[in-house]
C-alpha cells in the first residue's frame, strides 16, 4: 500500500506540473494577443470543482478540478472541450479567439506543446547540472546479463556481454541499447571471452511486445547487503554484510538469479552456504524457512558492484547537454511509435497505471524529474498529433485555413471536436482497460 501511495503521489504531482505548464503556454500567448481567457483549471471540473478563485477585476477564473485527466484553458470564442455553443452563437467580439488572424491563433494553439518540450529540456538540463550523468558501461558488467525467455529463444545466453549491434558499439544498458538490438540484423556479444554473433529476427520487437517478458537484467553476484533484524537463519549462522555467496550445498551460485533458483529447491531444509569474506573462502550451516529463504537482503544495485562513469556539467554546459538529451529522447519515442500500430503494440498500450509504474517505489528526486521530463515530451508529442480535440487537430485546421484562405465553419469545427473527444476518450478507456487486464490476469 505504501508503494502504491508513493507512486500515486509522484504521478499526481508530475501530471499537475505538466498540465499547468501546458495550459500556461496557451494562457500567456492568448494574453499576448489580447484574447480573453475565461478559465484556467488544473484537472477537469465536471459538475463541481475542488477550488475556484477569480481575482478582483480579472477576466479569468482559476481553479482545481476533481478529475485528474488533464486540465484546460477556456479561451473566449473558441470551440474546445467546453462545447460552449451559446457563446459561439453570438456575434464575434474583438477579444475572442475567432476574431484574431490565423497567425496569432496558430501560435496560441502550439504554445502548450512548445512549453511542454521546453520544460523537458529545462528539467534535463537541471538534472545534469545537479546530479551529472552517471551510467554503468556495458563493458564493465563482467558477468553480463540474465536474458528473458524471448531473447534466449533467439540465441542469447545468460552471461552474454552486449558489445555491438550491426557493428555499432553499444555503450549503455538503456532504452537505446534495447532499440538498437531489436532493430538490428546482427548483435555481437562477448561469451566466455570470445565474440559471438547472434542473428536478430525481423519481428523481434513484435515478439518482445507479444511475450511481455522484458529484455534482460544486469547479472550481479549474490553479495549480502544486510541481515534484517539480526534474528534470521543467516545472521544466527554468522553471515555478515559484504559476504559473497559462492555456493549452496556445493552448487555454484554465480549470480543472484542462480542463488534464488537453488534456494527454491531447498525449502525448510538444512543447507551448507559457501561464501567469501575478505578473500577467504568459508562455509556455514543453516536451516532455510518454508519459502526457502535465509533471511538476507542482497545488493541488487549493479552500480554498487561494477565501476560506473560520471560526467559532470557546470551550469552553462548543462543546457546544451540537456537539449541534446531531450531531442534524442523525442527521436527515440517517435521511432517507437510505429510499433503502436501493430497488434502487439496495441495490446502493450497502458494508461495511468502504466504511467505510474514508471516512477520508483521509493521517493527519489532525480528519478522523479527524469520521469517527469520524459512524460512532458510524450505529452508534447501526443498533443501535436493531428487529431480533432487535441492541439494538433486545431493546428491542422488552422494550417488548412492559412493555405486555402478558407476558414472551416463553426458547425464543422463543432462536429470535429465531438469526434476527436470520442476518439480520445475511447483511447483512454482502452489503455486503462489494458492496465486493469494486466493487473488481474497477468
Amino acid at each position: 500500500m505504501e508503494t502504491f501511495l508513493i507512486k500515486a503521489l509522484q504521478l499526481i504531482l508530475s501530471l499537475a506540473i505538466l498540465v499547468i505548464v501546458h495550459e500556461f503556454g496557451h494562457f500567456i500567448f492568448a494574453r499576448i494577443f489580447k484574447v480573453r481567457v475565461e478559465k484556467f483549471y488544473l484537472f477537469f471540473d465536471a459538475w463541481f470543482a475542488l477550488f475556484r478563485y477569480k481575482p478582483k477585476n480579472s477576466e479569468t477564473e482559476y481553479g482545481v478540478g476533481w478529475l485528474p485527466l488533464g486540465g484546460y484553458c477556456k479561451i473566449s470564442g473558441m470551440i474546445d472541450e467546453s462545447m460552449d455553443k451559446e457563446q459561439m452563437a453570438q456575434p464575434p467580439q474583438p477579444w475572442e479567439f475567432r476574431s484574431k488572424p490565423a497567425g496569432p491563433r496558430l501560435l496560441i494553439m502550439v504554445a502548450g506543446v512548445v512549453f511542454n518540450f521546453l520544460l523537458a529540456l529545462f528539467i534535463y538540463s537541471m538534472v545534469l547540472f545537479t546530479w551529472g550523468d552517471t551510467y554503468l558501461p556495458l563493458k564493465n558488467m563482467k558477468m553480463g546479463m540474465d536474458y528473458s525467455e524471448t531473447f534466449l529463444n533467439v540465441g542469447f545466453r545468460d552471461g552474454d556481454i552486449l558489445e555491438s549491434a550491426d557493428g555499432v558499439a553499444l555503450e549503455r544498458f538503456n532504452s537505446d541499447a534495447l532499440r538498437s538490438v531489436v532493430n538490428s540484423k546482427e548483435v555481437t556479444v562477448i561469451r566466455d571471452g570470445a565474440e559471438v554473433k547472434i542473428p536478430i529476427p525481423d519481428d523481434m520487437m513484435q515478439r518482445l511486445m507479444r511475450d511481455k517478458k522484458g529484455f534482460a537484467a544486469v547479472r550481479v553476484p549474490p553479495i549480502v547487503n544486510d541481515l534484517g533484524d539480526g534474528n534470521t537463519p543467516a545472521a544466527k549462522a554468522g553471515l555478515q554484510p559484504g559476504d559473497h555467496i559462492l555456493s549452496i550445498n556445493d552448487i555454484p551460485t554465480s549470480s543472484i538469479y542462480d542463488m534464488r533458483e537453488v534456494l527454491n529447491t531447498k525449502k525448510d531444509q538444512d543447507i551448507s552456504v559457501g561464501f567469501e569474506r575478505n578473500g577467504v573462502t568459508q562455509s556455514v550451516q543453516l536451516h532455510t524457512d518454508t519459502a526457502g529463504l535465509m533471511g538476507i537482503h542482497l545488493v541488487v544495485d549493479a552500480n554498487k558492484i561494477y565501476p560506473t562513469v560520471t560526467i559532470k556539467y557546470n551550469f552553462f554546459s548543462s543546457f546544451p547537454a540537456g537539449v541534446m538529451l531531450g531531442v534524442h529522447t523525442l527521436k527515440g519515442y517517435v521511432s517507437d511509435m510505429k510499433h503502436v500500430f501493430t497488434r502487439e503494440g496495441a495490446s502493450s498500450l497502458g494508461g495511468f497505471g502504466a504511467i505510474g509504474s514508471l516512477f520508483p517505489a521509493q521517493w527519489d528526486w532525480r528519478s522523479f524529474w527524469m520521469t517527469t521530463a520524459f512524460l512532458s515530451i510524450i505529452l508534447a508529442f501526443m498533443n501535436i498529433l493531428p487529431i480533432p480535440a487535441l492541439d494538433g487537430g486545431h493546428v491542422m485546421f488552422l494550417l488548412y485555413e492559412v493555405i486555402t484562405r478558407r476558414k472551416p465553419s463553426d458547425k464543422f469545427m463543432e462536429y470535429a471536436q465531438i469526434t476527436g473527444m470520442i476518439l480520445v476518450f475511447a483511447l483512454l478507456i482502452y489503455a486503462n482497460g489494458n492496465d486493469l487486464f494486466r493487473f488481474f490476469f497477468n
